[in-house]
Formats: C-alpha cells, structure tokens, sequence
C-alpha cells in the first residue's frame, strides 16, 4: 500500500472542505441510489458546520476552505489522491 511521506501540517498545504453526501449511499439495490441512511438537512448543515470548525481548530484557520453546504459547486483543483478518512465519518455519525 502506498503511503504518503508528508501530511499537510508538514508541507503547511491547504485543506478544501467539501461536503459530499453520496458517501453515504447505499446502491446495493434498484438503479438508484438510496440517502435514506443520510442525516436530515438541518442536523446534516450542523454535523458539516462542526467539521469544519473543528479542521480549522486542529490547523490553521486560514489555510482551511469552505465549499456552500447544499449547492451546486464547481472546484477546479490538482488532486494528488482523494482522501477520505473513515475515522472521521465514524466520529461525526457519533454525534
């Protein structure tokens, strides 16, 4: 498995929060997805709110973005690997 060298604390990189409900979708059924399992609008909006506070806490507030919780978005970006950590979805479905 490859494993990176350098975290973005080490290279002081940015971090682009964006949020992406289809992570949560269950397709094991039909030809549709199902967000059944997803949370409601409202305590959705606040769970990504507390994310990204919390990013901003944990590094440089200035050095984190923010994307427009529900809208329609268009993000140009060079993307060495997407990450999504799976410790931080367990954490947030605690709460």
């Amino acid at each position: 498995m490859w494993k990176w060298k350098h975290n973005v604390q080490d290279i002081e990189g940015e971090v682009l929060c964006v949020s992406q409900f289809t992570l949560l979708a269950k397709t094991t059924k039909g030809t549709k997805p199902d967000f059944h399992g997803a949370a409601g609008g409202d305590h959705a909006k606040d769970l990504y709110q507390y994310f990204f506070a919390k990013v901003q806490e944990l590094y440089k507030a200035e050095r984190v973005k923010n994307g427009v919780f529900q809208a329609m978005m268009e993000v140009a970006l060079v993307n060495d690997g997407p990450v999504c950590d799976s410790n931080v979805l367990n954490t947030l479905q605690r709460c």
